[in-house]
């Protein structure tokens, strides 16, 4: 009988003592998922929406490899070529440093412009319903033009040939499909075609990505120069195309009034308006492989 009661009585000890030990448990479960922080991922998916810079930046310790392309004809040209009659390509690199700081580098071949570029993630969206609701990315490049302009009434040095063009990249990912980014744009030019040419620029961008399916987005771009220069009569550029994203390779393919690639220059100098008409209308294309030289974590 005495053996009878002891065992019940050690019984309901291990009983407590598992029950405090359980809630202790759970306590400490829920403390961890507390500070834990949830950001939004891929809300624009690649680092550019398709002639912009996106809000993207990579992760620390990958290598980004990118090649762009623009095709076009010349109107009234007696020999066109078999595709197109003007191609302009884009070969670039873009670095994590962090997670949040990336850094880029390229060259263009059709206007000469080598290119270099920071992107600093100052604010991520969160999923967890704290924090900031939209992510802010800071961009600064400055590019070098190394063909000189074909008039004589531009000053000719180095000094002349340098552009900076400042973004804040402001984008929300409203639901798992659906992103949308506003970005205000300063641009500095340092050689101007003309004299009465505006040297300092204002432009607004809006570009939207909808994902059809894991594979498949559909993406738009519109960039509004504020204050155009007076030389010559110009346009705000416009794309729209399809994204195939597929694990470390994205493709992408769209139709654009810009010609040049760099974003300082397709938002001042796009001569065309966006329509159907002969020399108007480019195909782009880019190609983009994303290498972890790091192990993924």
């Amino acid at each position: 009988m005495k053996n009878n009661r002891l065992y019940i009585i050690l019984l309901l000890f291990l009983s407590g003592f598992y029950s405090l030990s359980a809630q202790d448990l759970l306590k400490l479960i829920e403390q961890e998922q507390k500070d834990t922080v949830l950001y939004t991922l891929a809300t624009f998916k690649a680092t550019r929406i398709a002639i912009g810079q996106s809000v993207e930046t990579r992760k620390k310790g990958v290598l980004e490899w990118q090649f762009m392309s623009r095709f076009w004809n010349i109107p009234d040209r007696r020999t066109q070529s078999f595709i197109a009659d003007k191609v302009s390509a884009r070969i670039g690199l873009v670095y994590g440093v962090s997670d949040r700081l990336s850094f880029g580098l390229g060259g263009t071949t059709w206007d000469g412009i080598f290119d270099g570029f920071l992107k600093y993630r100052l604010i991520w969206q969160r999923t967890d319903k704290k924090g900031a609701p939209f992510s802010i990315t800071l961009f600064q490049n400055a590019s070098y033009r190394s063909d000189s302009y074909p008039n004589i009434t531009a000053t000719d040095n180095f000094r002349n040939r340098l552009s900076f063009t400042s973004q804040l990249l402001i984008a929300r990912k409203f639901t798992p499909n659906f992103s949308l980014q506003l970005t205000p744009t300063y641009i500095h030019r340092g050689s101007l075609l003309f004299p009465e040419d505006r040297q300092n620029l204002f432009a607004l961008g809006l570009g939207a990505r909808y994902k059809v399916n894991n594979h498949l987005a559909v993406v738009s771009e519109y960039h509004y120069l504020t204050n155009p220069i007076r030389a010559v009569d110009t346009f705000d550029a416009f794309a729209i195309g399809v994204n195939w994203e597929a694990s470390d390779v994205i493709l992408q393919f769209y139709l654009t009034n810009a010609r040049n690639i760099e974003v300082g220059n397709f938002s001042t100098q796009t001569f065309n308006n966006f329509n159907f008409n002969d020399g108007n209308l480019h195909f782009g294309f880019n190609f983009t492989y994303v290498l972890h030289l790091k192990k993924k974590r």
